[in-house]
């Protein structure tokens, strides 16, 4: 009996090595569903919890992620508890809950200024389907200010005690990615680059904002990309941290994402339907 022999040329087990070597895995995962997403209320830096159906929803994602074979070495999350718990829930599932974890406000949703709080269906009908849709997905274009008499400015809680914000507060999806992006160049690059498997925790804008960054989605089309809740998201990045697309990818992202994909464009649907 003589074994079989590899049909792969020295040369091409050396590629295959190098790129395997090369390879860095990062994994996304917007919180599961919050109380407020299911009142269809702006939450922005409003610290709610999950509902049940997000604890649902975030516990399956760990269980997806620990299928796929993927072992996070490092996690990072925001300051708001909906993304905590998420994260726990899923170390929980892939009994990870040892590895190096960091909680960063830059990694928090976008501020909705002086929408926090208010039904998004009755903002609606109040201000037309067109401003509030230009509010809630548009680049560069933030929603009304809150000053610092409100209960919804940072500095009415401790947590950001340690950050300058200006005393009339909102946030565009522009202004989120210039807090997400340099703190994932500082903080979550040198973690790949050394060849860690990340984890990130976070919000759908603070999500969409980097994923317009890895997958140099335009501004315009940004406006129309919904991430769904609870549900991973990984990219497999080359040696220059550039996404490497993958069969089953939903453009325009190149990364892709795990479980019952009918069920996933459901969910995108359900995010994109919120204010209709």
């Amino acid at each position: 009996m003589f074994a079989a022999r590899s049909s792969l040329t020295p040369f091409s087990r050396l590629l295959s090595t190098s790129l395997a070597r090369n390879k860095h895995t990062l994994v996304l995962v917007r919180h599961g569903e919050s109380t407020w997403n299911l009142e269809n209320k702006f939450t922005g830096w409003v610290d709610v919890p999950l509902s049940p159906k997000g604890h649902e929803e975030v516990i399956q994602a760990g269980q997806l992620i620990k299928a796929e074979g993927i072992v996070p070495d490092v996690a990072f999350t925001s300051k708001l508890k909906r993304a905590i718990r998420t994260l726990w829930h899923v170390l929980e599932q892939t009994d990870l809950m040892w590895i190096p974890q960091t909680k960063a406000w830059e990694l928090n949703e976008r501020h909705y200024g002086g929408l926090q709080g208010l039904d998004k269906q009755e903002t609606v009908d109040k201000y037309g389907k067109d401003q509030v849709l230009i509010w809630r997905r548009s680049y560069d274009v933030p929603p009304p200010t809150v000053d610092k008499s409100s209960e919804h400015h940072p500095s009415s809680e401790s947590k950001y005690d340690d950050i300058t914000v200006a005393d009339d507060f909102t946030e565009s999806l522009s202004t989120t990615l210039d807090r997400v992006l340099p703190y994932y160049e500082s903080e979550i690059v040198p973690q790949l680059k050394s060849g860690k498997t990340v984890l990130v925790a976070a919000h759908g804008n603070s999500l969409r904002a980097l994923v317009k960054h890895l997958d140099g989605i335009s501004t315009d089309s940004i406006a129309e990309l919904n991430i769904p809740t609870g549900t991973p998201l990984v990219y497999e990045l080359d040696e220059d941290l550039k996404p490497i697309a993958q069969e089953g990818a939903i453009s325009p992202l190149k990364g892709r994402y795990l479980g019952d994909q009918d069920a996933i464009r459901e969910r995108i649907e359900g995010v994109k339907n919120q204010t209709k």
